[in-house]
C-alpha cells in the first residue's frame, strides 16, 4: 500500500465529523471506518446473508436490513455468537478499508476511525491526527445530538481510549473548543501540512524504486 493515509480519531463528540468533511472539501479521499462497517453488511452483502443464516430471520428488518439492535441483543446475551460475528466481520471491515485505501487518488487519504488507538489501527498510518475536546465537552455535546443520557455518554466515553492515551500517540492535535471557523482553519493548516508530507512520502518511494531497478 503506497498511499500516505493519515488517522484520524478522537473520542464521542469531539468533532471528527467536522474535521474530515472539511478535508473533503479540499478534494481529499476519506474512509470511515463506521461507514465500511454498514457497508459491509448492506442488502445482498455475503456477510448478511450469513448474519442471516446464523442468527435467523428476525435479524433483518422489514426492509430486508439488519436489525442492529436485535443484533446487539443477541451477541450481548451469548460470547460465542458475538465471537463468530467479529470473527466475520473484522477480516471484511479490514479488507474493504484496505481496498478503499489502495483505490485512493488524492494526494493522501484520510483514515477515521473512532478506536484507532485501541484497534491498533493506528501501525498503519503515516501520520496521526487526534481531535481532543474536555470530556465534559463531550458529555454535553453527545447528549444534545443524539439524545442520550449523561450517564450512557459517559459509559461509551469509559469504553473508549482516554484522552491521554490517544494525545501520547498524536502527531497532531486539534483541540475542538472554540468556533467552527477556528476549527476549519486549524485543519486547512494541516491539510497544506500534509500535502507537504505526502510529497516527499512519494519521492522517497519512487527513489527506493528506481535504486532498486539499478
Amino acid at each position: 500500500m503506497s498511499a500516505f493515509i493519515v488517522g484520524l480519531t478522537g473520542g464521542i463528540g469531539s468533532g471528527k465529523t467536522a474535521v474530515s468533511d472539511r478535508f473533503k472539501t479540499h478534494g481529499i479521499t476519506v474512509v470511515d471506518a463506521d461507514v465500511v462497517s454498514r457497508e459491509v453488511v448492506a442488502i445482498g452483502s455475503p456477510c448478511l446473508e450469513k448474519i442471516h443464516q446464523h442468527f435467523s430471520a428476525d435479524i433483518l428488518l422489514d426492509d430486508g436490513t439488519l436489525n442492529r439492535a436485535k443484533l446487539r441483543e443477541k451477541i450481548f446475551a451469548n460470547a460465542e455468537d458475538k465471537q463468530w460475528l467479529e470473527s466475520l466481520l473484522h477480516p471484511a471491515i479490514a479488507n474493504e478499508t484496505a481496498r478503499q485505501i489502495g483505490e485512493a487518488k488524492s494526494d493522501y487519504v484520510l483514515f477515521v476511525s473512532p478506536l484507532l488507538v485501541e484497534a491498533g489501527q493506528d501501525a498503519m498510518c503515516n501520520r496521526l491526527l487526534v481531535v481532543d475536546v474536555p470530556v465534559e465537552t463531550q458529555v454535553s455535546r453527545t447528549v444534545s445530538r443524539d439524545n442520550n443520557s449523561a450517564e450512557q455518554v459517559q459509559r461509551i466515553i469509559a469504553s473508549q481510549a482516554s484522552r491521554e492515551q490517544r494525545t501520547e500517540k498524536a502527531d497532531d492535535i486539534i483541540v475542538n473548543d472554540k468556533s467552527l471557523a477556528e476549527l476549519q482553519e486549524a485543519t486547512d493548516a494541516l491539510h497544506h501540512r500534509y500535502l507537504d508530507l505526502a510529497k516527499q512520502h512519494h519521492e522517497l518511494k519512487a527513489a527506493s524504486r528506481k535504486e532498486g531497478a539499478r
